[in-house]
């Protein structure tokens, strides 16, 4: 009888383990990262009766959770590129809108601006006109700088989003080491804590979304987490602290590394950190923002550098030469705070040439001996020679001063057009002092005898060079037998370009060769003569004393608009901001494209994953009615056995 007993109390303990599995599972079926568990049934022990062997009931060995490291760890994947993905759209699209609004953007800007332009050169005598343009100038730099403005509020938002993750990061890390010396501590007896392991197996899950993990197995069922190429993050119990720092080239940009309990910062690379969040943060910080930002600027400085290249040629209406019209550009020069205290080392850089400029940032090193600057875009290395200097040198359009006494290791940081549309302003307020006129005037006497023509004359920057202008007018006299013109000045070299091929006849030569058409050049001056000349016809080229009606360097500025002067000559101011326009957007575009091409990886990883450990309601209900029949049917058992048990004790 007592081997009947002990038979059905088995099975009713057995059942009833699998009546509470079955309801642990149908209560934590919405619970994340819940897995699925079942009650492991054994048959006891049998003896040997002699007729044969009986059995002498069950037991539950073990409830076992079902889950697959394989699948989870593809899910795993699936969600950090999702949730890196959907952190890199976000951010993108806030520079989409901006740039690409069609009445917010730089576009229309710069088309009032040049429209002012031309408006004051139709009509350079006209005040109003004047006062248009230095409005429409103003209107442009403001532009600028509230583009400049808001993509600097964007950076400053990924700088709080990044240490907001690390704080996250350092979170979950901290309570996953927790987790493994609880589980290692019930472990020891090879029974595993399910619902311990589900736990941090979750959080596992959730720190892969923020930045993307590779964990090992560790002794007693611990795990070991890290990031990127090996760097640890959690080792068994122990937990590594991430933290940011400023950059130490720019204040305004963090950087990250661990964090020491001491205080100290030993930064990584930012390629460590892929994947989730925070790597979707760092791409879009350092691609798209970064593109952006240098582009705006590229656009900014060009149009500065240029339009005041042009404007210093001209003439204002107090007969003045021009001065510049936009305020200069600096570049940003971050001093590495790593460099030697002994180091009085000083980097400037302005830029000087819109066509050589580059939208690259720059890193200026000295190796002990020779500064050298690296273009960060290709790795490019041009050196400072000679150092130390006697004048600025010229890199990528870039006027490079450095000063003072450097040591060995000392590093700089140039990014030539990062602040460059924050940099805009308009530096002439008085009308007057616009440039329209051009400084010289040529002219072909009505007394000639040939038909011969003078063009209006145009100046470069070589009639800025002290003692180049011309303080009164220029006789220039045909000599037919000769066929040549005299009175060039004596101290000027004279250069004659005839169908792009060019002559140059040194100062103090008494007669230069007269080719029809041919552009004749001296002391930054151009001018050409054409036609049928006769003996004596002269030609005058002098200043220009009343520019007020002239708008002959208005012309020019206007046409700068139109003009392939950005990138080395191939794109003008508006082809380059909608080139960028057009990265933002189809990086915008892609982001959308692949985080739906993610989403769908994350569902099909999902499925595949709860396939495995998911909770069936339907399978779970089943069990459950499996279950509260084994229990009745071992209840029955132990009634049976019980009355048989008094049968006997009634049998007298």
């Amino acid at each position: 009888m007592s081997s009947l007993l002990s038979i059905g109390t088995s099975g009713l303990l057995s059942a009833q383990v699998g009546l509470s599995t079955t309801g642990n599972n149908i209560t934590n079926a919405g619970v994340a990262g819940y897995s699925r568990q079942v009650a492991i049934q054994v048959d006891s022990s049998t003896r040997d009766e002699g007729f044969g062997f009986v059995g002498s009931g069950t037991e539950v060995v073990a409830v076992r959770r079902f889950y697959d490291n394989f699948l989870a760890t593809q899910l795993r994947g699936a969600e950090a590129t999702q949730a890196s993905l959907e952190a890199y759209s976000k951010q993108i699209a806030q520079v989409d809108n901006l740039l690409a609004d069609p009445t917010a953007g730089l576009s229309p800007a710069l088309q009032d601006f040049f429209n002012g332009v031309q408006d004051a050169t139709s009509n350079p005598a006209s005040a109003a006109s004047r006062q248009a343009l230095l409005s429409s100038a103003g209107s442009l730099t403001s532009r600028f700088q509230g583009l400049s403005a808001r993509l600097t509020e964007i950076a400053a938002g990924v700088n709080n989003q990044i240490a907001a993750n690390v704080t996250e990061i350092n979170s979950y890390a901290r309570e996953i080491a927790n987790l493994n010396n609880s589980i290692s501590g019930l472990s020891t007896d090879g029974k595993p804590a399910n619902d311990l392991l589900d736990h941090r197996d979750q959080l596992v899950t959730e720190l892969n979304k923020l930045v993307k993990t590779t964990i090992l197995q560790g002794p007693n069922n611990t795990l070991t987490v890290e990031m990127g190429t090996g760097q640890p993050l959690v080792v068994g119990t122990t937990a590594f602290q991430l933290g940011t720092s400023n950059s130490p080239t720019d204040v305004a940009r963090v950087t990250l590394g661990y964090q020491a309990d001491n205080g100290g910062f030993s930064a990584l690379p930012e390629s460590v950190f892929t994947g989730g969040q925070l790597g979707g943060l760092l791409e879009f910080r350092n691609g798209a923002l970064d593109r952006a930002q240098n582009s705006l600027g590229q656009v900014a400085a060009g149009l500065a550098v240029s339009f005041n290249a042009q404007h210093v040629l001209g003439q204002d209406q107090n007969g003045d030469l021009g001065t510049n019209f936009f305020g200069p550009i600096n570049a940003y020069v971050g001093r590495n705070n790593r460099n030697s205290m002994a180091s009085t080392a000083d980097v400037t850089a302005v830029v000087t040439d819109a066509s050589a400029l580059t939208a690259s940032d720059y890193s200026v090193d000295f190796d002990g001996t020779n500064f050298s600057v690296t273009r960060k875009s290709d790795g490019k290395i041009t050196q400072i020679n000679p150092f130390p200097q006697t004048v600025p040198q010229t890199i990528d359009g870039v006027d490079y001063t450095i000063t003072g006494t450097p040591q060995a290791k000392d590093n700089f940081v140039v990014r030539p057009t990062y602040q460059a549309a924050s940099q805009m302003n308009v530096l002439i307020v008085d009308r007057s002092k616009i440039a329209l006129a051009a400084p010289i005037t040529t002219a072909a006497p009505t007394t000639n005898s040939g038909n011969g023509k003078i063009t209006a004359g145009t100046v470069d920057a070589a009639y800025l060079v002290p003692g180049a202008a011309l303080t009164a007018p220029l006789t220039l006299t045909y000599d037919k037998a000769s066929a040549s013109f005299s009175g060039f000045p004596a101290t000027q070299d004279v250069t004659v370009t005839v169908n792009g091929t060019s002559t140059v006849y040194p100062a103090g030569t008494a007669s230069i060769p007269y080719t029809d058409g041919a552009q004749i050049s001296f002391g930054g001056m151009n001018f050409a003569i054409s036609g049928t000349l006769a003996d004596l016809d002269k030609f005058t080229v002098g200043p220009n004393v009343s520019g007020v009606g002239d708008s002959r360097n208005g012309a020019l500025l206007a046409a700068l608009q139109s003009k392939n002067i950005l990138d080395g000559g191939k794109a003008t101011y508006q082809t380059t901001y909608a080139q960028m326009v057009n990265f933002v957007g189809n990086k915008a575009r892609e982001a959308q494209i692949s985080n739906s091409a993610a989403d769908a990886a994350v569902q099909q990883a999902t499925n595949q994953q709860q396939s495995v450990s998911g909770v069936n309601l339907d399978e779970e209900a089943a069990n459950l009615l499996r279950y509260q029949q084994a229990y009745q049917a071992a209840g029955k058992v132990v009634q049976m056995a019980s009355t048989l048990f008094d049968t006997l004790l009634n049998i007298r």
